[in-house]
């Protein structure tokens, strides 16, 4: 009986999806009473706090805690000798393959410190100040050692080297001699040098970014407790609970089954919040004084400690004919790793061309360690940089030869059936209707003012998939729990909902989504990757799928009828055996109030390694005014087109585009870290690190455009990093029309700018 599994959802006419229902978790947030990482209280509770490296790079050569120790009201002092030392060993832990080793190595330094704030001791007192004054006791002797900040300057013969066992990979043969340089990535489609022979115009700059923060509100929080019998709980603020499980075994060499990671509310994550950084710390200190402990990080501590996303160096240069058609492409990008391996930069030369359908093209990829916080992914990690030059040099390719650049895009647009730089073929995708929507679009003829400039840019994404859990319980009354493992961060819980409401046939008021603890749900894989909406909302599909199954089964039990001969349809089992005294439809309620009787509780659940993530483009639309006499940059209208596959919550996803576009545009306009000749950081709070607020900019305009993806049941694609990548060229781009002269580093700050009218004024 029901063997039946529906893949693809055919109906195009859905009660819930597409909706915009009010979000199941908003009341406990505007309220207050959802509980963050630093909202847990436990009985006997102490608090942590952690020493730091005041020095870029330095040797530690000795830490003397017996003064801290000593101190009355401390519990617990770790170093690096309470951490087992790890084999280098790769795996697939956060958005990004990681070492082991050097996830160890970041959480607590081992012989060298390699960056201003990288962590070399914790404690655990009963009270914040005997805890700061515990750090303040603990004597480091540091042996100071040159530095390295910028990524070309780490990447010399002589430049101070960081790791003397680190040897680049990806060069045959491989090196015997350590650097800086972790790593070499190239990919070749067709025959480049032919490619730009046959263009009758070449574009060829260098542009630079700066390492920028994700910004969370919310800073890295948690608690660790330690049971009588070796288990231990934590509670987090991070994009995935399963992934602080493993790490946190890894690190401490314990089973995984003696940890359980509980899921706090998450203010903010962009991809910073998918490695630990905290957690190990409180664990290890829970663990040595029999008490729970908890961390929270300062902002101070969150800019000087935690990951950034990579400054980089890309140099890009393009060849079209005259009418445009593109004949070959070709970057080369140099990205800063920080202190350990790990940049994304091979990610970068996946996506820079691939909105493009590009016969020749090569892209050579470096991962770059330099003294500065290991990066970690910030939404479509290595993306937005490779697109600042992919479509700076596009908006020169079309100014050189008149064009218009949506149409130089659009005669040149990936289609299905582009094979992409990195390998596959593209199947449905929706660039060209983001292009045609663009130039639709009333932002696009709108006529512009002295020092006013549009900018246009596109951007790419993959997406991903991964493993996911979902269980649907159905409770007495014949309303449902959806039970997940991804933290909620840009309105999942209401997605998951809305899909298992649109399945089961009933009300969204009657499915309540619950995020499950590492003990409540199985594996799944962090939130991360424009993943959770598609991936666990398909893990959601296929457990509601499973449940209708075990109604029509209970339905046929009470009907004594063939499973076949029950149809389900709006929440109710229909019997379709024809009879002289038809049976009436039996609802959900009514099913489970009488499942004692059929064979006892009716749980559908799901466990998937979800394939078929669909791509997602973006384009988007930048009107700028810059003041001649100043340099500032005003931000006049802003459009953000994208291909979402289908919108499940429209609200939600307008959201993410506008959140995207926002952090796109500090990070062209403001935002950078900025160290001084010791390499400290002299920026680490929000007054000196400028994030745009509200008041710097209008209302982000969004346009969604949906080609459903066929590999998901509702025809999801992931949406919340291709929003980030565009923006960078498309201010730059601006900025570039408004002042007539091409900018190639960012930030674009009123300094630089200003800097850069006065030099083409001496010049003329």
């Amino acid at each position: 009986m029901g063997n039946e599994k529906q893949t693809f959802i055919k109906n195009p006419t859905f009660k819930w999806v597409g909706t915009r229902p009010v979000r199941p978790d908003g009341m406990d947030k505007v309220t207050g009473r959802a509980a963050f990482g630093a909202d847990y209280q436990l009985p006997g509770m102490l608090v942590g706090e952690v020493v730091r490296s005041p020095h870029a790079h330095a040797r530690i050569k000795s830490i003397d805690v017996s003064a801290a120790r000593a101190l009355a009201g401390v519990h617990a002092v770790v170093t690096a000798e309470d951490f087992p030392d790890l084999p280098s060993e790769i795996a697939a832990g956060g958005e990004a393959p990681i070492n082991f080793r050097d996830v160890s190595h970041n959480v607590i330094a081992r012989h060298k410190a390699l960056y201003e704030g990288h962590a070399v001791a914790a404690v655990a007192a009963t009270t914040a100040a005997i805890a700061a004054h515990a750090v303040a006791l603990i004597k480091v002797n540091y042996e100071v050692l040159p530095h390295v900040i910028d990524v070309r300057e780490a990447m010399r013969d002589n430049a101070p080297l960081l790791h003397d066992d680190l040897f680049t990979t990806g060069i045959d043969p491989q090196p015997t001699t350590p650097s800086n340089i972790a790593g070499r990535t190239q990919f070749v489609l067709g025959d480049i040098a032919q490619g730009f022979a046959e263009a009758d115009i070449i574009v060829e700059r260098e542009y630079t970014t700066q390492p920028v923060h994700q910004g969370y509100i919310e800073p890295h929080a948690c608690a660790a407790a330690m049971g009588a019998d070796g288990m231990a709980t934590i509670w987090t603020s991070s994009q995935g609970h399963f992934m602080v499980r493993e790490f946190c075994a890894k690190l401490l060499k314990v089973e995984i089954g003696q940890i359980r990671v509980i899921p706090a509310e998450i203010g903010g994550g962009f991809g910073g919040k998918t490695t630990v950084y905290l957690e190990p710390l409180a664990m290890a200190l829970a663990r040595q004084s029999g008490r729970p402990v908890k961390m929270v990080m300062t902002r101070s501590e969150v800019f000087r400690a935690s990951g950034p996303t990579s400054g980089t160096h890309v140099w890009v240069k393009l060849g079209a004919k005259r009418n445009g058609t593109l004949t070959a492409g070709e970057m080369i990008l140099k990205y800063q790793a920080g202190a350990y391996p790990g940049s994304p930069a091979m990610l970068g030369g996946m996506t820079g061309f691939a909105p493009y359908d590009l016969k020749h093209a090569k892209a050579v990829c470096y991962d770059v360690v330099s003294n500065r916080p290991k990066c970690a992914a910030y939404r479509a990690p290595g993306a937005p940089m490779a697109a600042f030059g992919v479509e700076s040099a596009l908006d020169e390719i079309a100014q050189q030869l008149g064009l218009d650049p949506l149409e130089l895009r659009a005669m040149n647009a990936a289609k299905a059936g582009t094979r992409a730089l990195y390998g596959p073929k593209f199947l449905e995708i929706g660039y060209a209707e983001t292009l045609a929507a663009a130039k639709a679009h009333p932002h696009y003829s709108a006529p512009l003012g002295p020092n006013q400039g549009r900018g246009i840019a596109s951007g790419f994404w993959f997406n991903i998939g991964g493993q996911s859990s979902a269980a649907v319980h159905v409770n007495e009354d014949g309303t449902a729990e959806v039970v997940t493992g991804n933290p909620d961060i840009g309105g999942s819980r209401a997605s998951m909902a809305m899909m298992a409401a649109e399945v089961l046939g009933i009300d969204l008021a009657k499915v309540k989504p619950i995020i499950g603890d590492t003990a409540q749900i199985a594996y799944s894989f962090l939130t991360g990757g424009s993943r959770v909406t598609f991936a666990t909302g398909m893990a959601v599909v296929e457990a509601a799928q499973d449940t209708v199954r075990q109604l029509r089964e209970r339905a046929a039990k009470l009907w004594k009828v063939e499973f076949a001969e029950v149809e389900w349809r709006d929440g109710m089992a229909y019997c379709t055996r024809t009879t002289e005294e038809p049976r009436a439809p039996l609802s959900m309620a009514a099913i489970a109030h009488s499942c004692a009787k059929t064979g006892g509780p009716i749980s559908g659940t799901a466990s998937i390694n979800a394939s078929g993530a669909g791509p997602g483009f973006g384009t988007h639309l930048c009107d700028v005014e810059v003041d001649p006499e100043t340099g500032a940059v005003k931000i006049l209208r802003y459009t953000a087109i994208q291909d979402v596959g289908r919108a499940i919550h429209p609200s939600y996803v307008e959201g993410q585009l506008q959140g995207g576009a926002v952090q796109g545009i500090g990070w062209a306009l403001n935002e950078e870290y900025i160290y001084d000749q010791q390499g400290r950081l002299l920026n680490p709070g929000f007054l000196d690190y400028r994030m745009p607020v509200a008041s710097d900019l209008p209302m982000i305009d969004t346009v969604l455009v949906e080609v459903p993806n066929p590999g998901h049941p509702f025809g999801v694609r992931g949406v919340g990093e291709v929003p980030i990548v565009p923006p960078l060229a498309a201010v730059a781009n601006a900025v570039s029309r408004a002042i007539g002269i091409r900018m190639t580093d960012l930030p674009l700050s009123p300094p630089r700018i200003l800097a850069t009218i006065d030099r083409a004024k001496r010049s003329t």
